[in-house]
């Protein structure tokens, strides 16, 4: 099997798409830390107003990948692939709940255990650490957006007016 894949030129091109995709979630966790210090605002989704958890992390998807995920958190855990806590790579989505029901808050996995979101009213854009208390407490799951062709295929569907 290896042989074939080899003669194909398939496992240069599965190395290429693994590169493709580490560069992507390299890029966007550094384009979510350009936003740290932006005000939370319910229903925000642009730098301008603003952000809440999810339009955070649908504009850091938008901006950075091109995929448009849906506006809620809840919605976002739905249209994305479960993955095992220990297997996190940066640029995942890590889900809690906050607000007694689950997949209520989402944020962006950055590495070392920490994740980047914007929390909740009267705060703004920030790093935390998962190991925490309140977060430990309250970690709902961990999700993969799928950047192939069948998760480009799907982008335009998720967008909203």
């Amino acid at each position: 099997m290896g042989r074939f894949m080899a003669d194909k030129g398939l496992l240069t091109k599965l190395e290429q798409v693994r590169h493709t995709v580490k560069d992507r979630a390299s890029e966007l966790v550094v384009t979510a830390m350009g936003f740290l210090g932006v005000p939370y605002r319910r229903g925000g989704n642009t730098v301008e107003t603003g952000f809440d958890c999810s339009g955070f992390v649908r504009a850091m998807y938008e901006q950075t990948v091109g995929l448009i995920l849906p506006r809620r958190a809840n919605e976002q855990a739905a249209a994305t692939q479960k993955i095992d806590k220990q297997d996190l790579q940066p640029g995942d989505l890590v889900f809690f709940n906050t607000m007694r029901k689950a997949f209520s808050h989402v944020g962006i996995y950055v590495g070392d255990g920490k994740f980047i979101h914007s929390p909740k009213p009267g705060a703004e854009v920030r790093v935390e650490d998962m190991g925490v208390n309140y977060w430990a407490r309250r970690f709902d799951g961990a999700r993969r957006v799928n950047s192939g062709p069948a998760a480009q295929a799907l982008g335009p569907s998720f967008s909203e007016p």
